[in-house]
């Protein structure tokens, strides 16, 4: 008797386990089809209201509540549109129509938009990111080197985040992250620049924990993995290539640093990527998915991305 009431116990706790996993995946659905929605209906609303503190302030209680319904696991998806800007420029004119673009983007589910701009305004010009600034209703994210101009870009934009990297004035891309032993007194000098006009800090750094501690060491409050060698190991099969970046977010996690990540990431990797690092929260991505979009379409690869990050 009392064996048959354990075994009906042991059953009705494995029913409500079931019952609590249907209700988070009904709820996940519920709220990603508000989630569209609400998007949507934000990128109707005039620009001149992105500038109020009212607007600010519901939009800032919207993405704790996004937040909050999934549950913290969903790594968020931050689109690199500088190949928009690149195609733009290689004829002149407006097409494609880089805001335009910024503003689809969010509406099919993009957590964030990313740019880019380098000194010789080879595709994202410093005037595009000022123009995007009204339009991006979701995360703003800047990314380049601290050198004067771009500072004061930044301090006059105030993005959600800027992501310092250390790119030469002539490189092709980001090609190596920070030595953030050697150079941090600088970036803590630039880093407390930043914080003081509330805009969130992160450092493009290799997959190495000495350079995560020289990262916490600034100040910052994230770290972007460069992610080259990744890709290059997954796309040979060597699955092994992730093993660093493993290591690499488990002392970010340690020291209580926010984990990012990007370069060469894609629909064939990202999945793998994500499962693997422990509290990823961003990814940006650029190259990949708008390459992956001349095929799919874009709305389609921006979904495909975030059925993948969840």
């Amino acid at each position: 008797m009392r064996k048959s009431g354990i075994k009906q116990s042991i059953l009705n706790l494995f029913y409500g386990l079931i019952a609590v996993q249907w209700l988070c995946i009904i709820s996940d659905v519920v709220f990603n089809i508000c989630h569209k929605i609400a998007i949507q209906k934000l990128s109707q609303i005039n620009q001149n209201l992105y500038k109020t503190p009212w607007f600010n302030f519901v939009f800032l209680c919207y993405q704790n509540l996004n937040l909050i319904s999934n549950h913290s696991k969903m790594t968020k998806l931050s689109v690199n549109i500088n190949k928009i800007a690149t195609l733009r420029n290689a004829r002149g004119g407006n097409v494609p129509d880089l805001l335009k673009v910024a503003q689809d983007i969010q509406q099919f589910g993009a957590h964030g938009i990313t740019i880019h701009p380098r000194p010789d305004e080879r595709h994202i010009r410093y005037q595009d990111a000022r123009d995007l600034k009204p339009i991006v209703y979701t995360e703003y994210n800047i990314e380049g080197n601290p050198q004067h101009n771009f500072i004061e870009l930044v301090l006059e934009c105030k993005p959600t985040q800027v992501t310092l990297v250390p790119d030469a004035i002539g490189a092709l891309t980001s090609n190596a992250g920070w030595d953030t032993i050697k150079h941090r007194d600088y970036l803590t000098e630039v880093i407390q620049e930043f914080n003081r006009n509330g805009i969130r800090t992160a450092i493009f750094v290799d997959a190495d924990e000495r350079m995560v501690e020289g990262a916490k060491a600034t100040g910052a409050d994230r770290i972007e993995l460069y992610t080259e060698s990744f890709a290059h190991q997954y796309v040979i099969g060597n699955k092994a290539g992730i093993e660093p970046f493993v290591k690499a977010a488990l002392k970010a996690n340690e020291l209580n640093i926010g984990i990012n990540a990007g370069h060469d990431l894609s629909l064939d990797n990202i999945k793998f990527f994500k499962e693997n690092i422990p509290n990823l929260l961003e990814v940006s991505i650029g190259h990949a998915l708008i390459s992956e979009s001349l095929y799919l379409g874009l709305e389609n690869v921006v979904n495909m991305y975030l059925q993948k990050l969840k």
